[in-house]
């Protein structure tokens, strides 16, 4: 089959770690890059030299079979309908939008379509995700999920280009950006989210969330959330742990799956990387979910609908 043609809009840190799983990915061919930045210009030209920055965002949306969004959250539904109504497949990153209002209806138009789009939860292809749901049944009766967050500061080092809204609370905060990710995770395990409470703590000023707490259920199993900026030395810590009748399981920091012993001490999976291995491994897994979905056919990429599920959480613990 002839290569797909992939573009992309919004060249950052998710833009760049995309392109190159494409680069080498049989079933994908770049057909455009855009960004307005100078800066992404440059990484650009440093990724793939053969490549130029498209004049703008209406002409990748034109030369290419299905479109990545890796802009601001602001961005999204306006690039996404526009390049769903020219009949292209879209790989949206989260959140879908910063209205809520306007993500629901964006939804039931892209569901009563049946629009080719998928969200880019990357939990959907983990190889260590797929360990933690092996061991599931060598736990008993799930009793309770925990799901922690913490950072030494916001936004990470790495993701300073985009400090300028990752910092404030309109679009960015550490919620959207990645329990995000945790909470999906509990909604492809466990079931439907509901919040029961939250609270949440924000500096002087514009600026994003420095501390939540909550509590939800997931499929209807009681789950309690943490997160905060300021209170670890490290970069980053997370964790989801789920505790059954008969022992746990954990993800630990994107890639960890490790299993509770009887002897309350934990094991880590015999093929278990660090995450910045595990990365490319998983994109790698997402890119041939991607090309599936592009042509129509059964794929296992986060939807719309489970997107927008965890949007409203989240959504709901930041207006708490």
């Amino acid at each position: 089959m002839a290569a797909l043609a992939l573009g992309i809009i919004g060249f950052g840190i998710m833009g760049e770690r995309l392109l190159t799983q494409a680069l080498p990915h049989p079933e994908f061919r770049l057909s455009g890059v855009w960004d307005p930045s100078p800066a992404a210009a440059a990484r650009l030209a440093a990724a793939d030299p053969a490549q130029r920055m498209a004049p703008d965002a209406g002409s990748v949306i034109e030369q290419c079979d299905v479109l990545y969004i890796a802009a601001p959250p602001a961005a999204h539904l306006p690039l996404a309908r526009q390049a769903l109504a020219a009949g292209r497949a879209v790989f949206l990153e989260k959140p879908l939008a910063t209205d809520l209002t306007d993500a629901e209806a964006f939804v039931a138009e892209a569901e009563a379509a049946g629009a080719r789009a998928a969200v880019n939860f990357p939990m959907a292809s983990s190889p260590a995700v797929a360990q933690i749901a092996a061991w599931r049944d060598g736990i008993g009766a799930t009793r309770s999920l925990a799901i922690g967050t913490h950072f030494g500061r916001w936004p990470r080092g790495w993701q300073h280009e985009a400090a300028g809204w990752l910092a404030r609370r309109a679009e960015g905060g550490f919620t959207r950006e990645v329990v995000s990710h945790f909470l999906f995770l509990a909604r492809r395990q466990l079931g439907p989210l509901l919040l029961q409470s939250a609270a949440v703590t924000y500096p002087e000023g514009d600026g994003a969330e420095t501390r939540i707490e909550a509590t939800l259920t997931a499929g209807g199993l009681p789950v309690t959330l943490s997160g905060s900026v300021g209170a670890i030395a490290a970069d980053e810590e997370n964790s989801w742990v789920l505790e059954g009748g008969h022992g746990a399981i954990r993800l630990r920091n994107w890639s960890l799956a490790e299993r509770r012993a009887d002897d309350g001490r934990w094991a880590t999976a015999p093929d278990a990387v660090p995450n910045d291995r595990m990365r490319p491994i998983t994109l790698r897994a997402q890119m041939d979910k991607l090309a599936a979905m592009t042509r129509g056919e059964p794929h296992g990429l986060a939807t719309l609908r489970e997107a927008l599920e965890v949007q409203r959480v989240v959504e709901a613990i930041l207006a708490a």
